[in-house]
């Protein structure tokens, strides 16, 4: 299948990275992918817009710097995890082992461009609130891996953000 990517300059980048068979392995490893990150800024410049880390996915809204580096922010990112990880991986499938895939990740990642401001909005009210549509959280404010809080301290989501008449405006965009 040949997979073909759009880099729409300015624009910004819904990704959602997932685990190899789904296994819960970021919040224990925390730490280190926060370090994935870090070492990603040291070769690209890139602003992460919203971010929510589940046990087992990853949403994010990356604003490149130049669009067509975001392929190879994520390549960064996941290549640092999956070097340091070194807790319980399962032996991947011939064509991970064949690409020299260590069976952390899903090979492919879902990636959507964003253009406007309403569906940028659009696009981080649903990460934020992730954590509850899966029920981690009954509230999105209880979940700690999400710049939600972040948000809240730049006063653009009250405190209390995610109750019904909130996730009205969210409700019929499924993106996962």
């Amino acid at each position: 299948m040949n997979y073909k990517r759009v880099f729409v300059p300015n624009s910004y980048i819904h990704l959602i990275i997932v685990s190899y068979k789904r296994k819960n392995i970021f919040i224990d490893n925390i730490k280190l992918l926060r370090q994935s990150f870090k070492n990603a800024k040291l070769y690209f410049k890139f602003k992460i817009i919203a971010i929510c880390v589940l046990p087992d996915h990853i949403h994010l809204i990356l604003n490149p710097h130049n669009i067509k580096d975001y392929p190879k922010i994520i390549t960064s990112i996941k290549y640092y995890f999956s070097k340091n990880y070194n807790v319980g991986v399962e032996t991947p499938t011939y064509g991970y082992i064949n690409k020299g895939e260590k069976g952390i990740f899903q090979r492919r990642y879902f990636e959507h461009t964003i253009l406007t401001e309403k569906e940028l909005n659009n696009h981080i009210d649903y990460i934020h609130y992730n954590p509850v549509k899966h029920n981690l959280v009954k509230d999105v404010k209880d979940w700690q891996y999400s710049s939600f809080h972040n948000f809240v301290m730049q006063n653009l989501y009250d405190k209390n953000w995610g109750n019904s008449e909130d996730i009205k405006k969210i409700v019929n965009l499924d993106i996962e």
